[in-house]
């Protein structure tokens, strides 16, 4: 149907006119949770997603039999300044092993059914150096956010998003720091392995580019236009069409929800048909999750990206919609509830 925006101000309206959950829906999942033959509570957060789950799909009954997985990439001119261990050209290296099914993104799509596909966003123009300027113009995050609303497949019934960018966790850093401030040290890790001496510099970049950029403290999608990076926007646009068509999103690690957090800043409760994949190894993503208010399916010491946290976590959220709508209830299953 194509994007619904051509600029920032027309995706801000978007942003404002989301829809609720489903309470119909939500109501009868948890009327249905009531009659399953187990103890009340017994499936521990299990019960927690699948009613979730059944309330922005507006069935009291769902099943997760479409899975999307999407992961965009983007290079960063902040890369000049010497912030990640890796050069800027394995950028394009990845999305060839994307493309040709060798990365762990695509195992772990493969192994929970999902529909897998990658998006390179004008790999062979870096976005600007942010510790100068602003990263992106407004029609190159347009742009990018747009190509991430068109990658999603509105009959999709669960969204996972990913990236691959040498430079972006400095980015991701940059864009946390914008939306929720603190120190900058408290939202630079150490990405895919600098040294103490990369992760000062990074640190210096990170808060230079807020210096340089001084509108990423007043407006959420100006932080993401200034300091964030083509693939982090793609997953923006991305998490808000799946909003658009109800479709639940597993969010995976600190670029990824750093991503997230620009729509939940610009629109309060833009983030409730998300869940939280994991919590990953990169240390600003749990504070990060404690700003969104989102406890983890799984905290497993990933630090990859792609969406693999997210991607695992399909297997957890598949397992507890299979329980809740093709369990048996006390009386079809003749068990005496008490």
């Amino acid at each position: 149907m194509g994007t619904p925006f051509s600029n920032l101000n027309e995706f801000r309206d978007i942003l404002a006119q989301f829809s609720a959950i489903d309470t119909a829906a939500m109501d009868g999942a948890v009327a249905r949770n009531a009659m399953l033959t187990k103890p009340g509570g017994a499936l521990g957060r299990l019960e927690e997603i699948a009613i979730w789950y059944a309330g922005w799909r507006g069935n009291p009954r769902p099943a997760l039999e479409k899975p999307q997985v999407i992961v965009f990439a983007g290079n960063h001119g902040v890369c000049a300044k010497g912030v990640s261990a890796f050069p800027p050209e394995v950028t394009v290296q990845m999305v060839a092993n994307f493309e040709h099914g060798g990365a762990a993104i695509n195992q772990l799509s493969k192994a929970f059914g999902a529909e897998m596909s990658v998006v390179p966003l004008d790999l062979d123009t870096p976005t600007a150096d942010f510790s100068e300027g602003p990263a992106m113009t407004e029609d190159e995050v347009v742009a990018a956010l747009s190509a991430g609303w068109d990658a999603v497949n509105p009959d999709a019934d669960l969204l996972v998003v990913g990236e691959m960018g040498i430079g972006n966790t400095t980015a991701a850093a940059a864009v946390a720091y914008a939306l929720y401030g603190g120190e900058a040290e408290e939202w630079v890790g150490r990405g895919t392995g600098v040294d103490n001496a990369g992760l000062k510099r990074k640190t210096r970049v990170v808060e230079m580019g807020i210096r340089a950029n001084p509108s990423t403290k007043e407006d959420a999608l100006e932080a993401l236009r200034c300091v964030g990076g083509r693939e982090l926007a793609g997953m923006t646009g991305a998490i808000a069409a799946a909003r658009y068509y109800r479709i639940p999103v597993i969010l995976d690690g600190f670029i990824c929800t750093a991503s997230a957090a620009v729509l939940e800043v610009a629109a309060e409760g833009a983030l409730d048909h998300c869940i939280a994949g994991h919590v990953s190894a990169e240390a600003a993503h749990p504070r990060l999750l404690e700003k969104l208010n989102k406890q983890p399916l799984l905290a497993l010491g990933l630090r990859l990206g792609e969406g693999s946290g997210a991607a695992l976590a399909i297997g957890v959220l598949k397992g507890a919609i299979a329980c809740h709508s093709g369990m048996a209830t006390f009386d079809e299953a003749g068990v005496s509830d008490g």
